[in-house]
């Protein structure tokens, strides 16, 4: 059964940045597997936020409007990790990180019914 255990979120000031990691067990084929980062505010629903696609899609990468040019997802298959860097963290950014993995997907999917496995999520509060 494949897991996915999230960490590195914390507490930090507006304009600060912090580095997510989502790292994978259990088996499966996490090299060619999209590895999407989606986050919760309190009070809202789930959104996306960033994907990494398999090796064969050459690892391709999308991000949502809201972080485009804040957040670099990347990911390193040898270690079955995924990383979320993410800079110049607004207060609008709070929110419980989920990373996800779509096993049925190569490419930069965007839609939480086509992950198959989510992490327990990390807390990230940006304040001042």
């Amino acid at each position: 059964q494949m897991q996915l255990v999230e960490s590195g979120g914390g507490l930090v000031q507006p304009g600060g940045s912090l580095r997510l990691s989502c790292a994978a067990s259990g088996g499966g084929t996490f090299g060619s597997d999209a590895l999407g980062w989606f986050r919760q505010a309190s009070g809202r629903e789930r959104e996306f936020g960033a994907v990494i696609g398999g090796n064969w899609s050459g690892r391709t990468t999308a991000y949502a409007d809201s972080v485009k040019g804040r957040f670099t997802v990347s990911r390193e298959n040898a270690k079955h990790t995924a990383y979320l860097q993410m800079d110049n963290l607004q207060p609008e950014d709070t929110a419980v990180y989920y990373c996800a993995l779509a096993t049925q997907y190569e490419g930069a999917v965007k839609l939480e019914w086509e992950y198959d496995y989510w992490g327990q999520g990390t807390q990230v509060t940006v304040s001042s």
